[in-house]
C-alpha cells in the first residue's frame, strides 16, 4: 500500500509496523521507550511514523502510560458454560499477551450471569486499558455498557444484540457441524443424528443449523435431531432414543464434546463399538474428547486470542473499528470414533 493510499485511512500502528518491516510492540517502543530500541531501527520507524501520518491517539498514550498494558477477563462468567474452551482460551490469552506488550488480569464476580461491578469496579481502580470478554449471549449488556463508556474491548463470541458493534470473533459453528457431517458421509455412514442443546442457545442452533445443511447437502434420510444439557449423564439418557433412531451402522454428530461423551457411554452400555457400529463427532476439541479417541472438532483459539488482543490495541491506539466480526474455521480431527475399519472404541 502506498503512503498516499494509507493516507486516506486512519493510521493504525499496523501500518507503521508493516511499512518498517518491524512488530508492533518494536513501534509502541519507538513512541514509548525509545532507549528500548536500536539506533537505526528506531530511526527508520519514526521515518515511516512522518511518512504515513500515524498518531497515536491521546487518551490510549494517557492509558498506556497510567498502566502497563493490562487487559481484563471475567472468569466463569455464566457459570457452568455451554462449551469447555473458557479455560484453554485464558491460557491462550495469557500466552498471547507478551506479543502484545501486555498481561492479563482475570477477575469474577461469583455471580451465574455477568454482573457491570466487576468491570464498573476494574475501570474505577485503574487496573487494566481494556477487556476480552467471552461467553457472549442474547441481552448480554457487557457490550453496550462498554461501548458506551468508549472502553476498548473485544469479545470471544458474537454479539447478537447490536450488529453495528464489530470488534468480536468468533469460531464458524455452522461450517463445523456441517463438516462434521461431511466426514461422516466421506466414511461411509449414512443416517446421521444431532445431539445438541434446548433451543434458545444461539451457538448451539447456530451448530444445529450446520448439521442440518450438511444433511440437505448430502440428500441423507431425515434423522432425529435430540437435545440435551451440557453433562454427560444428561447426554447418556438423551442419546437413547437417537440410538434407537439412527441404529447401528449410522453416527451422531454433537454440539459439544460433553454430549459426544454421552453418547459414547449409551453406545457402550449397549455393547456397541463406537466407530465400528456407531459414527461420532464431537465439538470443541476438548482434551477429554481427545484421550476418548473421539473425532471433534477444535476450535483455533491461539489464533481468536492473537486476534482478539490485536483489535484492543488497535482500538487503543486510535484505529477504528473493523467493518464485520471475524469468524475462524474449526479444524477436525479424526480418531477411532469414525474409523468403520478398525474395531472401534474400546
Amino acid at each position: 500500500m502506498t503512503a498516499t493510499a494509507v493516507r486516506t485511512l486512519r493510521v493504525t500502528i499496523n501500518d507503521v509496523a508493516r511499512q518498517a518491516d518491524v512488530s508492533r510492540q518494536t513501534v509502541s517502543n519507538s513512541l514509548n521507550y525509545p532507549e528500548r530500541v536500536h539506533p537505526a531501527t528506531l530511526q527508520r520507524v519514526h521515518a515511516v511514523i512522518d511518512l504515513l501520518g500515524y498518531r497515536p491517539s491521546a487518551p490510549a498514550q494517557q492509558l498506556r502510560h497510567q498502566r502497563a498494558g493490562a487487559v481484563g477477563f471475567e472468569l466463569n462468567a455464566l457459570g457452568p458454560t455451554r462449551s469447555d474452551v473458557t479455560h484453554p482460551f485464558l491460557v491462550a490469552l495469557t500466552v498471547a499477551g507478551p506479543r502484545h506488550g501486555c498481561h492479563l488480569v482475570p477477575f469474577a464476580s461469583g455471580e451465574s450471569l455477568p454482573m457491570l461491578a466487576g468491570y464498573a469496579d476494574t475501570v474505577h481502580r485503574h487496573l487494566v486499558d481494556a477487556f476480552v470478554i467471552v461467553d457472549t449471549h442474547p441481552d448480554d449488556p457487557r457490550p453496550a455498557w462498554l461501548a458506551e463508556r468508549s472502553i476498548p474491548w473485544a469479545a470471544f463470541g458474537r454479539i447478537y444484540d447490536d450488529q453495528t458493534l464489530t470488534t468480536w470473533a468468533d469460531v464458524d459453528g455452522r461450517a463445523g457441524t456441517a463438516a462434521a457431517v461431511d466426514h461422516l458421509v466421506e466414511r461411509g455412514y449414512e443416517r446421521i443424528g444431532y445431539l445438541g442443546w434446548p433451543a434458545g442457545s444461539a451457538v448451539g442452533d447456530d451448530r444445529q443449523a450446520g448439521w442440518a445443511t450438511g444433511i440437505d447437502r448430502h440428500g441423507l434420510a431425515e434423522m432425529p435431531a435430540a437435545v440435551s444439557e451440557q453433562g454427560i449423564g444428561e447426554a447418556t439418557a438423551a442419546a437413547g432414543p437417537l440410538l434407537d433412531a439412527v441404529g447401528r451402522g449410522g453416527a451422531v454428530a454433537c454440539a459439544s464434546d460433553a454430549l459426544a461423551l454421552g453418547v459414547l457411554h449409551a453406545a457402550l452400555d449397549r455393547g456397541w463399538r463406537v466407530g465400528h457400529d456407531l459414527g461420532l463427532v464431537g465439538f470443541d476439541g476438548s482434551n477429554a474428547a481427545q484421550m476418548c479417541g473421539l473425532t471433534t472438532l477444535v476450535q483455533p483459539l491461539d489464533r481468536i486470542a492473537d486476534h482478539c488482543l490485536t483489535l484492543v490495541h488497535d482500538l487503543l491506539d486510535g484505529a477504528p473499528p473493523p467493518a464485520s466480526g471475524a469468524l475462524f474455521q474449526p479444524t477436525l480431527v479424526t480418531g477411532p470414533s469414525t474409523d468403520r475399519t478398525q474395531k472401534g472404541i474400546p
